[in-house]
C-alpha cells in the first residue's frame, strides 16, 4: 500500500497497473469496507490502471475525527480527492456510501472526472431504523443482517460471505455506525441535475439495500447517465459477478471516455 498525506492524516491507497492505456480509475468502497472490496476489479488492470483506497479509519488509512454526516462525508470526499491527485486518477466508481462520496465529488468539489460509476447507491440512502439500532447496541445482529440473504449477496460463497464479515469486524462498530448514519443523512436527490459527467448507475438484480429504482432515479435525473442490471446479484455486484461487472464498466469507459 502507498499513502498520502493531507489534511493531518495519511490516507492508504493501492495501485494496479499491467500496463494499459485507459484513465486510471479510482473505486471508492462503502460503509465498513475497505479497498479489498474491489479485488475482483484488478482483472481491468490491463486495461486502466486501478486505484482502490481506504477512506479514513478503514483499512490501513488514519482515522478522521469527523462526526456522522456531512462531516464525515467531506473528509471522506478529502481522502478520495487526494488520491486522485496522487494517482492521476480520471474517473470515479463509488458502491454504496462510496456512491455518496463520489455524488458529494461531482456536486460540491471542483475535480471533474472523465465519468463516473455508481453502483450499489442512491441520491437517498435512507437506513432502516432497526439496522441503526443495532450498529449502535448489538453490532454482531447488525453484521448479520447486512450478510443476510438479497442484502449484501444474493447467493455467495460460504468463505466469500466470511471474508466481508471479518472486514466489516476488522473496520469495527464506531467507523461503521459513522458510515452508516452518514449514509443515513445524505440526500442529494434534489440536487442531480447539476452533474453532467457522463455517468453509469448499476445494481444487483436482487439488491434489497438499494433497489434497482434508486438506480433508476439516478439515470432518469443526472444528465448523460446510463443504467445497467448485474443480473444474480445484490448490493456488492462487483463482489459477487466482477466477471460481469468489469465488462460492464469497460462497455461504459469505451463508450464515453477518450
Amino acid at each position: 500500500m502507498e499513502t498520502v498525506s493531507h489534511n493531518d492524516r495519511e490516507t492508504a491507497y493501492e495501485v494496479v497497473d499491467q500496463g494499459g492505456d485507459g484513465p486510471p480509475i479510482c473505486f471508492v468502497h462503502g460503509g465498513g469496507g475497505s479497498h479489498e472490496v474491489w479485488n475482483g476489479q484488478h482483472a481491468l488492470a490491463d486495461r486502466y490502471p486501478i486505484v482502490t483506497l481506504d477512506l479514513s479509519g478503514h483499512g490501513q488509512s488514519d482515522d478522521v475525527d469527523a462526526s456522522a454526516g456531512y462531516t464525515a462525508l467531506s473528509a471522506y470526499a478529502d481522502d478520495v480527492l487526494a488520491v486522485v491527485d496522487d494517482t492521476d486518477s480520471a474517473v470515479l466508481v463509488g458502491n454504496s456510501l462510496g456512491g455518496a462520496v463520489v455524488l458529494q465529488i461531482l456536486l460540491e468539489r471542483e475535480f471533474d472526472p472523465a465519468a463516473a460509476v455508481l453502483t450499489g447507491t442512491g441520491a437517498r440512502l435512507g437506513v432502516l431504523e432497526d439496522l441503526l439500532t443495532w450498529l449502535d447496541s448489538d453490532f454482531e445482529r447488525a453484521v448479520e443482517f447486512l450478510h443476510g440473504p438479497d442484502r449484501l449477496f444474493h447467493d455467495p460463497d460460504e468463505k466469500l460471505r466470511e471474508r466481508s464479515m471479518a472486514q466489516m469486524y476488522d473496520t469495527g462498530q464506531t467507523v461503521t455506525q459513522r458510515d452508516f448514519l452518514t449514509s443515513h443523512e445524505f440526500d442529494v436527490r434534489d440536487r442531480l441535475g447539476e452533474i453532467d459527467t457522463p455517468s453509469l448507475a448499476v445494481y444487483g438484480e436482487h439488491d434489497q439495500l438499494t433497489p434497482p429504482w434508486f438506480h433508476e432515479f439516478l439515470a432518469d435525473e443526472i444528465n448523460a447517465c446510463e443504467l445497467a442490471e448485474i443480473d444474480d446479484a445484490a448490493h456488492l455486484a462487483m463482489v459477487e459477478q466482477p466477471a460481469a461487472f468489469n465488462e460492464t464498466v469497460d462497455e461504459f469507459l469505451t463508450a464515453h471516455v477518450d
